[in-house]
């Protein structure tokens, strides 16, 4: 199977822009990610409301407005795209991620499962599948968000289930910049797969967000990563053969002894 090239779109800086705004500079990426030869392109935590906002007042079901903008931005640029978004299903509100494909419809929606700190908990409700994955290309693609990523269990639940790309929107903040530099390509290397890793950068209301975005590869090496203080787009490939040799290099998976972990 041939890599396949990733995008990673590092942003947006500061107040979160408008709805109008941001599809603006998501579409801006897409073109410039298909003309790089990408196919999928990630974009971070809550892309289209902003983190340091009441999600509540900007959230939409899965197939609103903002969904059928982005899946017009994936259609007109041929790739497919990755967003975070406040979904409203009924009296809740989930911090999502939805995977868009190149052909303008939904594929997959993941809802995060572990919130982070008592402003997620006070406007979330927490996701209860644990596993949400789609093929893209021909690779086994799954999602998590941010603070899901910092637990083992979770990505290892992904390797288990076959992932070879986990799709990772962020929204980091300072002082924990050791999560991407060091976590990140540590959970790669022991769960024996990729983890595509998009940041927010910069302040927002009294929350200031790491940057950082990067493709960690299952060997442990990080293959490209964006800085710490500006948007950014970045692209790398990922290839399946590397997964193959990681894995005869690194036992892990084939070792597990799992009636020992209850």
């Amino acid at each position: 199977m041939a890599p396949l090239r990733i995008a990673l779109l590092q942003g947006p800086t500061g107040t979160p822009p408008s709805r109008q705004e941001g599809l603006a500079a998501l579409e801006a990426a897409a073109r410039t990610a298909a003309a790089g030869g990408a196919r999928l392109l990630v974009a971070a935590e809550l892309f289209l409301s902003g983190y340091a906002t009441d999600p509540a007042g900007r959230a939409e079901p899965a197939d609103g407005p903002g969904a059928r903008a982005v899946a017009g931005i994936a259609a007109d640029h041929g790739l497919s795209i990755v967003y975070g978004y406040p979904e409203r299903d009924g009296a809740d509100v989930y911090n999502a991620a939805q995977l868009i494909t190149p052909y303008g419809y939904p594929l997959a929606n993941y809802r995060k499962t572990h919130l982070f700190g008592d402003f997620e908990r006070k406007f979330f409700t927490p996701g209860d599948t644990q596993v949400v994955q789609a093929d893209v290309d021909g690779l086994r693609v799954g999602l998590l968000i941010c603070y899901d990523v910092e637990f083992p269990e979770a990505v290892r639940a992904h390797a288990l289930a076959g992932t070879e790309l986990l799709l990772v929107p962020t929204a980091l903040m300072r002082p924990y910049e050791f999560v991407a530099r060091t976590l990140v390509p540590a959970r790669a290397y022991e769960s024996q797969l990729y983890v595509a890793y998009a940041n927010r950068v910069g302040a927002e209301g009294e929350h200031h967000f790491a940057g950082l975005s990067c493709l960690a590869a299952p060997d442990g090496t990080v293959r490209v990563r964006a800085g710490h203080t500006g948007e950014d787009l970045v692209l790398a490939d990922v290839d399946p053969a590397r997964i193959a040799c990681a894995r005869l290099d690194n036992t892990y998976l084939a070792d597990l002894r799992p009636e020992l972990y209850a």
